[in-house]
């Protein structure tokens, strides 16, 4: 904030200018902070500001205060999606604003919407929903063996690509430019990649649950002097049923409240095995 506060200065035009590796590099550093100013009016607009602003000290360095203050106003737009491949978009805008005249700087502005929606639920998709639980199954794998190696091996593991994929992308996004948003709307590559990422992400999260959530339950049933094992006879019907029915169960909920409560349904599920376990319900 006190950095965006303090932008004015002189005068000149920002087409005699050059931005540097190291200008790439303080975007980079900047976009590390960009979630700190997030509010629920303009989401993640301060800190894309932010991050702009190596940019614009840069090109805008001899202009007049007028000037400055008009670029960045253009930056203060409303602006939100997700930071890895939010990257790419800062990237392409630094771009933009070395390569377009005054009279062109509307066209900046109307990239950066553009590519907001695309590019958040590329991200998602790729983060959140594949990389993510790939890395929390490895390091659950270890964890559920005793090994303190699982949740380190996690966090480096994820951080190798969220903090590497910012990097790569602000330098792809700038070396490309414009010449990239053209590639990208001729061959759809953005949602063929935002597809596959789904696929894989399902695939994984679908043998986590298999590999990992583990119910049965140790109840007997009576008949005479024969007895019946409940887990045996659902054994024979559906092998680990009460698991399967348990995660669409949570599936379901998840879905009903759109992603809210999830801590309240963790919680819950926590409060309700150890009381089925207390009870010789659930093992």
């Amino acid at each position: 904030m006190s950095d965006i506060a303090s932008y004015n200065v002189a005068d000149h035009s920002a087409q005699d200018k050059k931005l540097t590796k190291k200008d790439l590099n303080r975007i980079f550093w900047n976009i590390q902070s960009m979630s700190f100013s997030y509010n629920y009016e303009k989401l993640q607009t301060i800190g894309f500001a932010h991050c702009m602003i190596p940019v614009l000290e840069r090109l805008y360095e001899n202009a007049d205060q007028a000037t400055r203050i008009k670029a960045m106003k253009r930056h203060l737009e409303f602006y939100n999606s997700q930071v890895n491949t939010g990257a790419l978009i800062l990237g392409v805008t630094a771009a933009l604003e070395e390569k377009t005249s005054e009279e062109e700087k509307e066209a900046v502005v109307s990239v950066k919407a553009g590519l907001m929606g695309p590019f958040a639920g590329l991200g998602d998709s790729l983060l959140k929903f594949t990389w993510l639980p790939i890395c929390g199954s490895i390091g659950a794998a270890f964890a559920l063996q005793g090994n303190l190696i699982g949740p380190i091996l996690m966090f480096l593991l994820f951080n190798i690509v969220n903090v590497g994929s910012k990097y790569f992308f602000i330098h792809y996004g700038y070396n490309k430019g414009v010449d990239l948003i053209e590639q990208s709307k001729n061959s759809n590559i953005i949602q063929r990649i935002s597809n596959i990422a789904n696929v894989v992400g399902v695939m994984v999260l679908g043998s986590l649950i298999a590999t990992t959530v583990k119910i049965s339950t140790p109840l007997v049933i009576a008949v005479g002097e024969q007895s019946i094992k409940v887990q045996e006879m659902f054994d024979k019907v559906i092998p680990n049923l009460l698991t399967l029915l348990f995660s669409l169960g949570i599936f379901f909920l998840v879905r009903k409240f759109k992603g809210k409560h999830t801590v309240a349904l963790i919680v819950g599920m926590m409060c309700l095995g150890v009381i089925f376990s207390m009870l010789g319900i659930l093992n």
